[in-house]
């Protein structure tokens, strides 16, 4: 059984930082492509961050420069470090696994993330 566990979420202020990690399990995670998404209420999930299995790494053009994603294979977990954190960062943040050559997916329960004074 395959879980995605985040955690890490919370209430910042802006300009604040927060780190979100998720923990794999049920899976090969270091052949797995992970990423970070986000949904605010009334809006569409948005890929903010994604790292490849050889660890190239993109972002949304809205968080580069402020956060960073990382995984750690031998704990089989994926990082999102969030610096200078702004009201426009609020939402639901989902980690997500995909196998290679798309054949599988698979999604955390989402954790919340809040930034406000």
């Amino acid at each position: 059984q395959v879980q995605l566990v985040e955690s890490g979420g919370g209430l910042v202020q802006p300009g604040g930082s927060l780190r979100l990690s998720c923990a794999a399990s049920g899976i090969i995670f270091s052949i797995y492509a992970m990423g970070w998404y986000r949904q605010a209420p009334g809006k569409q999930r948005e890929l903010v961050a994604g790292i490849t299995s050889g660890g190239n790494t993109n972002y949304a053009d809205s968080v580069k420069g402020r956060f960073t994603i990382s995984r750690d294979n031998a704990k089989n977990t994926v990082y999102l470090q969030m610096d200078s954190l702004k009201p426009e960062d609020t939402a639901v943040y989902y980690c997500n696994a995909r196998a290679p050559f798309h054949t599988g997916e698979y999604w955390g329960q989402g954790t919340q993330v809040t930034v406000s004074s």
